[in-house]
């Protein structure tokens, strides 16, 4: 807390010269002369105290795509279990922990419900993943993870109350989900520290849909299904509510496809015209689509993988995106704008040990794990080409440089 300056005066005093008597025991007394009062010295106003111009606050943003549980992940997990422990996932996300750690907010997408500890887990098609990768995503750095994804109603109504409870026991907030009316109902708000105090980032979360399953027991309230109207109206009342900051979390497009499909190009800009909305995320292609600058905000169609091992290991499936925003204020328009957008391609390894590897950082250290340069470089090429795309560099986007 910043000390409170109080003004105070300096008052001077007034002196008085004042004679003194003289005379002799027989002697008739002088009259004392009457006192010359000196000039007062006036009292000075204080000065007013400034009112000082508040520090803008700013905070950066990490996204990144997919968390989708292929059996090799939990293999690999399993493998680099410590004692007493099933699984830990957090070494297949050493190589982007430094990254996500340092972000003030890190954004992670979990496309999968959650299992019961110890299982059963199921991959393709109707997808169960070991509760441990939670754990493993919060100790990387995330703070809040988006569910709305077609995958949501996979395991019914308990999968999605499993799958927040281990978010909950994990410290992730989440969004997209819900395991009562009255949650879905709620804005998820994160308070987003910064030297100069914190920010209220509100996250929203929306899908295309849910492959076809229905809503367990009719409950359509259980995931957020993608809809104009409802989007920007809960963006609005996010902003109403006290955010600051808005992050709207699309899983959308059409997979393994690099180009935005008609949904994504007609959709986004007129989500990103409102003033309710600050940053759109993209999820759901399992490859990596373009960034674009829309008057001035940033809309990331998608992100490809972030964990996630499909069958065609030497394909764009393996290749996926980190994001991070800079957001600024100005303090006296009261609004936040994204000052600065970076991106870091990314690749997932087949065969073990399976990790995600920062691909600028493996190929400058030589360190490519059980890829090869040569991969990795097509990666790189391959994601700057599809990234900006859409003019995303000449409106200021960057790669990346390691922290």
């Amino acid at each position: 807390m910043s000390a409170v300056r109080r003004p105070f005066l300096v008052l001077a005093a007034v002196v008085l010269a004042i004679g003194g008597c003289a005379g002799d025991d027989g002697g008739d007394d002088s009259a004392a002369p009457s006192p010359t009062p000196s000039a007062a010295t006036p009292s000075q106003a204080p000065s007013p105290t400034p009112t000082p111009t508040p520090e803008p606050r700013e905070f950066t943003l990490v996204a990144t795509g997919d968390v989708l549980l292929h059996e090799r992940l939990w293999a690999q997990a399993q493998r680099d279990a410590g004692a007493g422990e099933e699984m830990d996932f957090a070494p297949q996300l050493v190589n982007i922990a430094p990254v996500v750690t340092a972000a003030d907010l890190a954004i992670c997408h979990l496309e999968v419900p959650l299992a019961p500890t110890g299982g059963p887990y199921e991959g393709y098609p109707a997808f169960s993943g070991p509760p441990q990768v939670a754990t493993a995503l919060a100790e990387s750095g995330y703070d809040a993870c988006t569910t709305a994804s077609n995958h949501t109603f996979d395991q019914g109504a308990d999968g999605v109350d499993r799958t927040l409870d281990t978010l909950d026991a994990a410290g992730l907030a989440h969004a997209g989900s819900a395991r009562t009316p009255a949650e879905a109902e709620q804005i998820t708000v994160v308070d987003v520290a910064t030297d100069a105090g914190p920010v209220a980032v509100a996250l929203l979360s929306y899908t295309f849909g849910f492959n076809g399953i229905p809503a367990p027991g009719g409950e359509t309230w259980r995931g957020n299904e993608i809809d104009q109207a409802r989007i920007l109206a809960d963006a609005g009342r996010a902003r109403s509510e006290g955010a600051e900051v808005v992050v709207v979390a699309m899983h959308w497009g059409d997979e393994y496809v690099h180009e935005p499909n008609p949904q994504q190009s007609e959709l986004a800009p007129a989500l990103i015209a409102s003033p309710d909305i600050d940053l759109l995320l993209g999820h759901h292609a399992h490859v990596v689509q373009p960034l674009e600058n829309v008057d001035g905000e940033w809309v990331v169609y998608g992100m490809g993988n972030l964990m996630a091992n499909h069958a065609e290991p030497e394909g764009p499936k393996a290749e996926g995106l980190l994001t991070r925003f800079t957001f600024t204020e100005d303090p006296a328009a009261g609004e936040f704008t994204a000052a600065a957008a970076e991106y870091l391609p990314l690749y997932q390894t087949y065969q073990p040990p399976v990790e995600v590897l920062a691909v600028p950082d493996a190929l400058a250290s030589g360190d490519v794990g059980t890829a090869t340069a040569a991969r990795l470089q097509e990666a790189l090429d391959r994601t700057t080409q599809v990234v900006e795309s859409r003019g995303a560099a000449a409106a200021g986007l960057r790669l990346l440089e390691s922290p």
